[in-house]
């Protein structure tokens, strides 16, 4: 019987350990991604050694860039401000010195927002570039809504206290209340309720004074002040006016009308008020006598 030699279906030993190498993830993905990637990645360093190549490179992207930054529809041509006063504008402008047509990728507008908001007379602002080419600048301005009286001169104030710019004269904003003190700025808020308490008072009013950087004194015609606490200052001063409008309290001879203590108010006479009153008591000492 003749002998027949069947090959071995087993794999050799290299064969097998090849196979068992291309099943392993690691080594497929190196071979996928890695060598492809070394492969290019030299050949591109390669490429780039030479310092002509990249120089050239270099300036196809910048025209390239430049090309895509300077297009039409990517140009500002002009700016747009709204919500500013005349003034305000004209201030915007001279910080942000643009060169128009210039186009939006080189404009900062967080920046410029900061700049904007710089400005004394600035609360806040928004920036954006709209269709057309517009730069758009929608402005809040601050409100003034009193006059602080200081060495320095005659500042207008905004209701949280804020210095927007300086008065040449008291003329010049005739409806603002005129505080003075230091640190009167500090309490605009609580000047303007004393202000708005005043009522029958309002006519003969001049001003505010913040004494010692925690209470008022208000200010009136004929050298009248009225002194009031540092806490409850808009009751002290409705309790003064009560009194006023059943006796006439601040049509008489008084320089001083102290509210600073509340269980026992205090009253100043003018020097003429004085002399009359001890010409009234002389007067009965000798009718008396």
């Amino acid at each position: 019987m003749q002998q027949v030699n069947r090959a071995d279906p087993a794999p050799s030993r290299l064969k097998y350990r090849l196979h068992r190498m291309m099943l392993t993830p690691l080594y497929r993905l190196m071979l996928r991604v890695g060598i492809p990637f070394v492969v290019a990645f030299g050949a591109g360093a390669l490429w780039f050694s030479d310092e002509g190549r990249r120089d050239s490179f270099v300036g196809a992207v910048a025209d390239v860039r430049d090309a895509v930054q300077q297009r039409p529809e990517f140009m500002v041509k002009l700016m747009a401000i709204d919500g500013a006063s005349e003034g305000v504008a004209h201030a915007i402008r001279q910080v942000l010195p643009l060169d128009f047509p210039i186009s939006s990728f080189d404009l900062d507008l967080d920046a410029m927002r900061t700049t904007v908001v710089k400005l004394d007379a600035v609360k806040s602002a928004r920036l954006k570039v709209r269709q057309g080419g517009v730069l758009q600048i929608d402005v809040t301005e601050r409100v003034p809504v009193a006059l602080w009286r200081t060495d320095e001169g005659l500042f207008v104030l905004d209701r949280e206290g804020v210095a927007i710019g300086m008065a040449a004269s008291r003329v010049d904003f005739p409806d603002l209340p005129v505080i003075a003190g230091e640190a009167a700025d500090a309490a605009v808020v609580e000047a303007l309720d004393v202000i708005a308490a005043l009522g029958p008072l309002q006519a003969r009013f001049r001003g505010l004074v913040r004494m010692g950087e925690r209470r008022w004194d208000v200010v009136l015609d004929r050298g009248q002040r009225v002194q009031l606490p540092s806490k409850g200052s808009v009751a002290a001063l409705e309790r003064a006016i009560a009194m006023d409008q059943a006796v006439d309290l601040m049509g008489r001879e008084l320089t001083t009308v102290d509210l600073r203590l509340a269980e026992r108010p205090t009253l100043r006479m003018s020097e003429y008020a004085v002399q009359e009153l001890w010409k009234i008591k002389a007067i009965e000492a000798g009718v008396k006598n």
